[in-house]
């Protein structure tokens, strides 16, 4: 017969098993119990630790304050709704949730369709109450604006085309071409600057 454990009470760390296993594999069984149980106060934990942390990281993705809060709350929900999808011999409970958020934060940028660009810039300021003639001649500046971009440098003319054509933010620029997100916004600025004294030079 086992004698019982005495002293402080504290469960004994298996050998080999840092704490940071131990966390992981405590917040596994709060998702396990929140899809088999809909446990709420595994959720409960599992949100107060995480949604902060989600939010944080949103931030850093270039959410502002009220985008992250309100990504990260949705993020959450979507944990609570799929825990059934989590499956800990693929991926850490950090692992799953971030994506999660990656993800969703990749999908709000595409519906609101908001490049990371300057908002004064004219090239994209809004359009006013469009004039009989306003459709040929916004046909005639297209024009312009291909030719003008034809003379920009390949590297120039690739930033553009994630900016505007693939909706792209400058930090998402630079994540996706490996390259500083001061460099992405410097050629950016550059070759708007070329574009603009070709089109007021024609």
């Amino acid at each position: 017969m086992q004698s019982e454990g005495k002293g402080s009470g504290a469960p004994q760390k298996p050998t080999g098993e840092t704490l940071g296993d131990l966390e992981r594999a405590h917040f596994s069984d709060l998702l396990v119990r929140i899809a088999t149980h809909q446990d709420r106060q595994a959720f409960a934990e599992l949100f107060s630790y995480y949604a902060p942390r989600v939010k944080s990281y949103l931030m850093r993705l270039g959410a502002d304050n009220a985008a992250a809060e309100e990504i990260a709350q949705d993020v959450m929900v979507t944990v609570w709704r799929k825990a059934g999808l989590f499956d800990r011999a693929q991926a850490s409970v950090s692992t799953w949730i971030f994506r999660i958020a990656r993800n969703r934060r990749i999908d709000v940028f595409r519906r609101t369709k908001k490049p990371d660009l300057d908002p004064e810039e004219p090239m994209i300021l809004p359009a006013g109450v469009e004039a009989p003639d306003a459709r040929i001649e916004a046909m005639e500046t297209e024009t312009r604006v291909r030719a003008a971009m034809k003379d920009l440098p390949e590297e120039q003319l690739q930033l553009l085309r994630l900016a505007f054509y693939e909706g792209l933010s400058h930090r998402e620029i630079a994540e996706k071409l490996d390259v500083p997100l001061g460099t992405v916004k410097s050629r950016i600025r550059l070759a708007f600057g070329k574009m603009k004294s070709r089109l007021e030079n024609d």
